[in-house]
């Protein structure tokens, strides 16, 4: 613990005031600026790839760039602060839903689903929102004194962050040993290391980010923001046929040459971008080959109806179920076996420093989950009526959301990795037994639980990250409900001006994960699998079964190769994306490993996060840019070096 960031108890105590000191009108507003980028850029690249950033430690850092412009600068708890209210900000595209369900609701088919496609208005969907935006947020306090204080789980990103935020302050480093990693959240995972940093090399890493922190975020921010304006008039530039025009037109291996899925590279890694590159060599270069040869597959190859990308998604499904539900299997024993305790019971010493007034009060925790739970079951009852899903199942899909919540924050907090997805799936296996053949349902009740994991694990990483530096629980869970409230309205806004400009899914937004919720649903209901898919799905479940009972394994040990034992999920997300967006991170994920290994020496070095982090925004706000122009009927300029079908937003 470090104990200059620590609040003064004696102020602490004699302050009567329910508003710690941190929680203030800067934080805050820094905290919903920075968010408000993040969503946009998540929402984009969420409807793209379906892997959003949860961008913590990048958060703080750019708040504290813009802190050095005030008259007076943040304390480090005010930077906690902008964090944690970023981080909701930026992440309810996720949690809501809009890269994943939403879309998948428009896929329905009448015929064959039993229900129209459900187009949600921008009332309706500021409706969904609202139903599910907050009963995560109500989970955390709770959840904070077992897994933080009581058994001090690492959580190792809200660890990097504290590390992070320590050296920029001056401040003496957290008294911990954990193996940092960047905060990162796919569809559910994240795996990527940082060194921890020197104590000796404090001053100087304050004043390099100081120096050259801004001028590095402009110069990434504009080159990626410059490239991706160009290739909105010029889409060919970011459809390169790489290997040859066949490749490309018949098999989809184009490259993009994105520098914003670079910077997503840097950031995730290098062993999770290598895991996301073999799932792309096996399902884009030996399962789409030999379904579309072998007859299986017999439509284009990138369709997702009855082509080989259709067909591959299949395999993915599989290796994400058992990814998840294995990883989760010793945080569940542990849990399990922690209500039946045995033997002689040893009373722990109640590590919490915090005052009363600077934690949530149980009442509130109480009456916002009661209310979050009644308002969000009414609201999706009026957004999708009885037909959709009845009330007592949405309250089951709420109170199933709680239970699996508990175990994603653990497993969160051993592993560094949220299995939000996951999570969802097994809420809509429950569903499929509990409300059998409503695919409308299944898809909602999966929400519902997906939703409240991510939201209790985010906020349970920036709980820890401010255990660590003395900030107050108080203001963190009142920046997470400012900034899960503002981004409603922002994520709804942004994904119906998409939702008018392009066609979602489409060609320019496949949003892969919303044929994932809806392709589960289909089979927990129908039981139809394609031609000769179930084998391959069998067959490569149980080998990464067996990969992630190692890999976890092995990760609780803390031995150091158990980075390099392929991640199931990030596999998986080479299969649902296109090798354009895969190869882009995986250049990212090398430049990341050879500067970490190779050229820099100081190990408080993090001017590579700093342009990373404008290589993300920068497209990600500029794609907003392109929208308008979208939407206000200005197209590309030319369509030449376009290959039909594979350049987003050209005809050609």
């Amino acid at each position: 613990m470090i104990s200059s960031g620590e609040p003064d108890m004696s102020e602490s105590e004699s302050d009567p005031s329910p508003v710690p000191s941190e929680f203030t009108l800067q934080a805050v507003s820094i905290g919903l600026l920075i968010g408000c980028l993040l969503c946009f850029a998540n929402l984009s690249f969420g409807l793209q790839t379906g892997w959003i950033s949860m961008m913590s430690l990048q958060s703080a850092l750019i708040g504290f760039l813009i802190s050095r412009m005030l008259p007076i600068p943040l304390t480090a708890q005010e930077i906690i602060v902008v964090q944690t209210t970023a981080v909701a900000t930026g992440t309810m595209p996720l949690a809501a839903g809009f890269v994943g369900i939403i879309p998948a609701l428009k896929l329905l088919d009448e015929t064959r689903d039993g229900s129209p496609p459900i187009n949600l208005t921008w009332v309706a969907a500021i409706g969904w929102s609202c139903s599910v935006a907050f009963f995560g947020v109500f989970l955390s306090p709770p959840i904070r004194k077992q897994v933080i204080i009581n058994e001090q789980l690492a959580f190792p990103s809200g660890t990097a962050t504290a590390q992070l935020i320590a050296v920029l302050h001056k401040m003496p480093p957290p008294d911990t040993s954990v193996r940092r990693r960047v905060g990162y959240i796919a569809v559910e995972e994240e795996d990527t290391d940082l060194p921890t940093e020197d104590p000796t090399d404090e001053g100087s890493a304050s004043e390099s980010v100081q120096s050259e922190g801004w001028h590095a975020l402009t110069s990434s921010f504009a080159a990626s923001g410059t490239l991706t304006l160009i290739a909105y008039f010029f889409p060919a530039i970011f459809s390169i046929p790489l290997f040859g025009t066949y490749l490309a037109r018949q098999w989809l291996w184009t490259f993009t040459p994105s520098l914003a899925y670079v910077g997503q590279g840097i950031i995730m890694g290098f062993p999770t971008t290598l895991s996301m590159s073999l799932g792309m060599l096996m399902g884009w270069g030996v399962l789409s080959p030999l379904a579309k040869l072998s007859g299986w597959a017999p439509g284009p190859v990138g369709d997702m109806t009855d082509g080989a990308r259709g067909w591959i998604l299949w395999t993915s499904l599989a290796i994400m179920c058992a990814d998840s539900l294995v990883s989760l299997l010793p945080v569940l024993a542990e849990y399990v076996t922690g209500l039946f305790p045995r033997g002689q019971q040893t009373v722990k010493e109640d590590y919490d420093v915090e005052t009363e007034d600077r934690l949530v009060p149980m009442t509130w925790v109480v009456g916002g989950l009661l209310v979050s739970v009644v308002l969000g079951t009414f609201l999706v009852w009026i957004v999708f009526g009885n037909d959709g899903i009845k009330p007592w199942a949405t309250l089951l899909g709420f109170i199933l959301g709680g239970l699996l919540s508990v175990l994603g924050v653990r497993a969160l907090g051993e592993t560094d990795i949220n299995p939000v997805s996951g999570l969802g799936k097994v809420s809509q296996l429950f569903f499929a037994w509990v409300q059998p053949g409503n695919i409308v349902a299944n898809i909602i009740a999966g929400g519902v639980a997906e939703a409240g994991a991510q939201q209790a694990g985010d906020l349970m990483q920036d709980l820890k990250t401010g255990h660590l530096c003395g900030a107050s629980p108080r203001a963190q869970f009142f920046g997470q409900l400012i900034g899960s409230a503002v981004s409603i309205l922002v994520t709804t806004t942004a994904y119906s001006l998409y939702n008018r400009a392009y066609v979602i899914p489409g060609p320019s937004f496949p949003a892969p994960t919303a044929y994932v919720w809806l392709s589960l649903a289909r089979l927990l209901r129908d039981g139809e699998l394609p031609e000769n898919s179930a084998i391959f799905m069998i067959s490569f479940a149980a080998v990464f079964s067996l990969v992630s009972a190692i890999k976890t394994y092995t990760a609780r040990s803390q031995l150091w190769y158990s980075q390099w034992i392929p991640s199931g999920v990030a596999f998986a997300i080479g299969f649902l994306n296109t090798p354009s967006f895969s190869i882009a991170r995986l250049i990212g994920g090398i430049v990341e490993h050879v500067y970490r290994t190779r050229y820099t020496k100081n190990k408080s070095d993090i001017r590579l996060i700093v342009i990373a982090s404008g290589f993300v925004l920068g497209e990600g706000v500029v794609s907003v840019v392109s929208l308008v122009l979208k939407t206000s009927g200005v197209g590309v300029a030319s369509c030449w070096g376009c290959l039909p079908g594979l350049c987003g937003g050209c005809p050609a």
